[in-house]
Order: C-alpha cells, then structure tokens, then sequence
C-alpha cells in the first residue's frame, strides 16, 4: 500500500505534549488514519466518504 506524503494531526491533540492522536493523510479517494505515537506501524484506509461518514457518526455522539 503507499501511504500518504502529507500527514495532518489535530491542533486539538490531547497529552502534554500534543502527542496522544492519531494522523490523517489524503491519498486519492481515500483517507489514510495512523497512530501519531508509532507512525512506522500499520496504517488503516478508508474511502473517503466511508470516513467521513465515520466522523459525522463521531460528532453525532459528542
């Protein structure tokens, strides 16, 4: 799988250090997600419609 050049993490990241989050990368149609802690592990992808129905299904519960 080739992953993203450009990683996003949020500014509103938790921990002291703003480092307990995950990043998003753009790739096409689809949406990367990988842990900011450990960005050398596996990366998980999604269509990007599928993810943005996941965080619209997120922002529904807050």
């Amino acid at each position: 799988m080739v992953t993203p050049d450009n990683w996003q993490k949020s500014s509103d990241s938790g921990g002291g250090q703003g480092d307990a989050c995950v990043e998003v990368g753009h790739r096409h149609l689809h949406i990367a997600v990988r842990d900011s802690k450990v960005p050398t592990r596996a990366t998980l992808t999604l269509p990007a419609e599928a993810f943005t129905a996941f965080i619209d299904g997120l922002a529904n519960e807050l």
